[in-house]
C-alpha cells in the first residue's frame, strides 16, 4: 500500500527529474553547437553563390587567383599571366577582394 501512494504521488516529478537533464542537454548542444554550424554554412553558401568574374579568392589549399570563368559547378582561376586552374566551385575558401562594381576586370 504504501508503495502505490509513493509511485503516484512521484509520477509527474519523476518524468521531469528523469527526462528534464536530457532535454536540457540537447537544448544546450543546439545553441552551442548545431546553430553556429548551420550559420557558418549559410554564410559559405550565400558566398559561394555570390562568386562572379573578377574577384580575387583563396581555394582550400591556399591558391591565390582571380575567378575568369564561372560555371554551375566549376570556377577558372587565373593564378598568373599565363596560367589558368580549373577547380570545383567548393574548393573556394574565401572571396579576398570583389571584382569592380562595373565589371570591367
Amino acid at each position: 500500500m504504501w508503495l502505490v501512494a509513493g509511485e503516484a504521488a512521484a509520477g509527474p516529478e519523476s518524468f521531469l527529474y528523469t527526462y528534464g537533464p536530457l532535454v536540457l542537454m540537447f537544448v544546450v548542444l543546439y545553441f552551442l553547437l548545431i546553430r553556429p554550424q548551420q550559420k557558418r554554412q549559410k554564410t559559405r553558401n550565400m558566398m559561394l553563390a555570390n562568386l562572379k568574374k573578377g574577384d580575387k579568392v583563396v581555394t582550400i589549399g591556399g591558391l591565390h587567383g582571380t575567378i575568369m570563368e564561372l560555371g554551375d559547378d566549376t570556377v577558372v582561376l587565373r593564378v598568373n599571366d599565363v596560367s589558368k586552374l580549373t577547380f570545383e566551385r567548393s574548393a573556394i575558401n574565401s572571396v579576398t577582394a570583389a571584382a569592380a562594381a562595373d565589371g570591367t576586370k
